[in-house]
């Protein structure tokens, strides 16, 4: 298990959250119909170079993967899941974007992701996005010191799997601290009462991924980075960072 964070140790990574919080406001209004995914990762890397704050995705090479990614910012579109690799496709009129930032600043690191529609919203689309928000809502509020981390992923899992959605086996959150992933992983399905103990100081990244058409089934995309669904369907991702304190759950990447 990763070390506690001290109370300053978390407002650092508030200071980190802030900047991964302006940049994706930034990529929400620069995204538009004929916008490419390149462009938004530059705005992206503009708030980082005015923050005087590096990137934790810019040249990460886990094993899994054929090359370090290229770029500051993950770009989703459509049946992409998570890790899209920013490209010159440019977006259309009702695209789906998941857009996955994190920037790190005084050596603490924070981790944040949206999902929105360009141009004219499915009504689908939309429903989608709002299961996710209200996902990774119960998933904070199950993150409470006493809790265990299977009641985080069991708060998401219900709201996931109510409103007929499908959850991507493998993946979800984490902790983070000084490294972008770190000890414990945050399912978003699980038990109650499973898990890891939450003790205050602990900060994890915690994010639903939702596939509309109701499997769990991915696979990786040619690039070796993009998760696609392997219905064709669409998905959505959300995400923040939030401390565990004696107060209750604190975000640190809140816009």
């Amino acid at each position: 298990m990763t070390g506690l964070k001290t109370d300053a140790s978390i407002d650092a990574m508030h200071a980190a959250g802030q900047v991964v919080a302006r940049a994706l406001t930034a990529v929400e209004q620069a995204a538009d119909v004929g916008v490419s995914l390149r462009e938004l990762d530059e705005v992206a890397h503009d708030v980082l170079r005015e923050a005087g704050a590096s990137s934790p995705f810019l040249g990460y090479h886990p094993s899994f993967a054929p090359v370090p990614f290229p770029a500051v910012l993950c770009t989703s579109v459509n049946d992409a899941i998570v890790h899209g690799v920013p490209t010159d496709h440019r977006l259309r009129d009702g695209d789906l974007l998941s857009a996955d930032f994190g920037a790190e600043l005084g050596g603490w690191v924070g981790d944040s992701a949206i999902s929105l529609v360009v141009g004219t919203p499915r009504p689908d689309d939309l429903r989608l996005i709002e299961t996710a928000e209200r996902a990774l809502a119960a998933g904070i509020g199950a993150a409470v010191a006493g809790n265990r981390i299977g009641d985080i992923a069991h708060a998401i899992g219900t709201v996931c799997r109510a409103a007929g959605y499908g959850i991507p086996y493998g993946f979800g959150g984490h902790g983070v601290g000084r490294r972008m992933h770190e000890d414990p992983e945050v399912p978003n399905e699980g038990r109650p009462g499973r898990g890891p103990l939450l003790r205050p100081g602990m900060v994890l990244a915690i994010e639903p991924m939702l596939i509309a058409g109701g499997g769990d089934g991915h696979h990786a995309a040619p690039d070796g980075w993009t998760l696609r669904t392997d219905d064709g369907s669409r998905a959505a991702h959300v995400e923040h960072t939030v401390a565990i304190t004696p107060a209750g759950p604190r975000i640190l990447t809140q816009r």
